[in-house]
């Protein structure tokens, strides 16, 4: 079926900025609790089985709640919604700007090479809201780490202010490489599955089409967009996923005294030191631990990321 794409009138940055910003916060609301799941167990140096500390989703999710209290599942919910805030802001707008500077550049070249360039763009777009947005996910992650029984801050503001003075500023970027190496290809990949799957498969049938008041087809439905993001999700986190384990762990390097009760504590000098001790210590498998709630997560935040995104910009511009 052929569809009629309304390409006259598109966001405007400021739009598409705010309807990134409002995705990000929803989303991050909704999904924290998986976060802190997929967080403790990748710092979980002990093999994920039973007599663990964390054996499985299930036991986890209860050892928190009674051990720590229900506010743990949210823990450091502050700094993550100004990290999602932020980087959905920056990440959806630059990657329409770029992808409209494309469109209008060349249009055939566009057409043409459509794929790659969602994916350079995506890559471009999250790179640069990564590393604007870091900090927050620096200390996110230490607010989650920490055993609530045996605080190490008092919250976000107090964090912030131990960190830059014990450790210095550097600090809040430990973990910004491995994390840029995968949040490069993530995007890319995360957009180059959604509109594919948007603008070539789910926009050709009928049940999944979005239509004006005229009776003209104009992209896909908020179903469509929630299905194809949560299959875009899956993709992504699977393909890069032991680099946010190496991430997770370089980012509490300084910080291990808060954690003794939660078993044993690695300490590395970097990047590949991280990797090795990880492999040689727990085997291969272990760059995959939470990956249960991970993936869980990644279908839940980028079906949701995706389908709130467009369903806020498409009723912008209905306004």
């Amino acid at each position: 079926m052929c569809c009629v794409q309304n390409a006259e009138r598109q966001p405007t940055a400021l739009q598409t900025a705010f309807a990134g910003g409002a995705a990000g916060a929803v989303t991050r609301a909704i999904a924290q609790p998986l976060d802190v799941l997929k967080i403790r167990f990748q710092l979980q140096l002990e093999p994920i089985k039973r007599g663990s500390k964390y054996s499985s989703i299930v036991q986890a999710l209860s050892s928190i709640v009674k051990e720590e209290g229900v506010s743990t599942l949210w823990s450091g919910h502050i700094p993550a919604q100004l990290l999602s805030i932020s980087y959905g802001v920056l990440q959806f707008s630059i990657f329409e700007k770029l992808t409209e500077l494309c469109r209008r550049s060349d249009p055939k070249f566009y057409i043409d090479h459509k794929h790659w360039l969602n994916f350079a763009n995506g890559a471009t777009a999250a790179s640069v809201a990564t590393i604007v947005s870091f900090p927050f996910d620096t200390i996110r992650t230490r607010l989650i780490a920490e055993q609530k029984t045996q605080k190490a801050y008092k919250g976000f503001s107090n964090a912030v202010s131990v960190i830059y003075k014990t450790e210095g500023c550097k600090a809040l970027f430990k973990g910004i490489i491995p994390t840029l190496a995968q949040v490069a290809p993530h995007a890319g990949i995360q957009f180059v599955v959604y509109k594919s799957l948007t603008d070539n498969v789910f926009n050709r049938i009928n049940f999944f089409q979005r239509y004006t008041t005229l009776g003209e087809v104009v992209g896909s439905s908020v179903s469509a967009n929630f299905i194809a993001g949560g299959i875009a999700g899956i993709v992504a986190k699977t393909t890069i996923y032991p680099f946010d384990v190496v991430k997770k762990r370089l980012q509490i390097q300084g910080f291990q005294q808060h954690r003794k009760n939660f078993g044993k504590q690695m300490y590395c000098s970097g990047l590949f030191d991280c990797i090795k001790l990880t492999i040689t210590e727990e085997g291969f498998l272990a760059l995959y631990k939470g990956y249960g709630p991970s993936v869980l997560k990644a279908i839940l935040v980028s079906a949701l990321h995706f389908a709130v995104y467009d369903e806020i910009k498409h009723f912008i511009l209905k306004l």
